[in-house]
């Protein structure tokens, strides 16, 4: 094991946790791990300080809307304010569903109630009453198709300075209008893609790794992986959802 490693701060594991999002976690560990890079894991829930400094990569997972309103006392009792440095910072963060909501300024639900977020990324999520339900898949800028699973009743809209995550081929999206999907501001990464996300996407989840290790140890670059399953099993859901 080489003297590196890469710290990674899950955020409200206990409550924002849906559809497998903890296998983000794995995935990130086991892909750092194979190239001989420390993984260490830390969980911050509901009531814990942390320093954001400390720590390489953040990940938030998904959750629904009765999850969210449990989180907002925590968010705005100091959390928010951490969370939103670190992204000004540069960090990198992956954020699923709920999470990814979350970053953004605030989630209206359909009847018109309106909880306030945490303002990190500028966008603003609106509920309705259908859900978007299914795989789902989308390019990045780069040309990297991902392949995911979304269930959300939430359609989110981008502001100024936020680029989408990608474009969607097939499935909803940030809203089953704009054709976007997700949203990259600065080092974040947020998506509605549940799944696992990550396992599924290799690329990605070597994208997001990449960030975070050049960023400690500027010039290290991550060494290449055999990945011949993982991107056979991706290329089966691109070409099931291109028909």
């Amino acid at each position: 094991m080489q003297d590196y490693e890469i710290k990674i701060c899950h955020l409200y594991p206990d409550i924002l946790n849906l559809y497998g999002d903890r296998g983000n976690i794995i995935a990130m560990q086991r892909r750092l791990e194979w190239r001989g890079i420390r993984a260490t894991v830390t969980d911050i829930n509901v009531h814990q300080t942390f320093c954001w400094q400390d720590y390489d990569l953040f990940f938030i997972g998904g959750g629904q809307d009765f999850e969210q309103e449990i989180l907002m006392q925590d968010i705005h009792s100091g959390k928010g304010e951490a969370i939103r440095e670190a992204v000004e910072a540069g960090k990198v963060f992956l954020a699923i569903c709920g999470g990814y909501q979350l970053l953004g300024n605030y989630y209206e639900t359909w009847d018109g109630k309106r909880m306030d977020f945490i303002g990190a990324v500028d966008l603003y999520t609106k509920g309705a009453k259908d859900r978007m339900i299914g795989n789902y898949l989308f390019q990045m800028e780069d040309g990297t198709k991902v392949v995911a699973f979304e269930n959300h009743s939430g359609r989110t809209y981008l502001g100024q300075g936020v680029k989408p995550l990608g474009t969607v081929l097939y499935g909803g999206g940030n809203n089953g209008q704009d054709g976007t999907e997700g949203a990259r501001y600065k080092n974040v990464f947020g998506t509605y893609g549940h799944g696992s996300l990550l396992p599924k996407n290799p690329a990605l989840c070597d994208q997001i790794l990449s960030l975070a290790v050049e960023a400690k140890y500027p010039g290290k670059k991550l060494l290449p992986l055999n990945d011949t399953l993982e991107q056979e099993a991706n290329q089966y859901m691109v070409d099931r959802l291109s028909k």
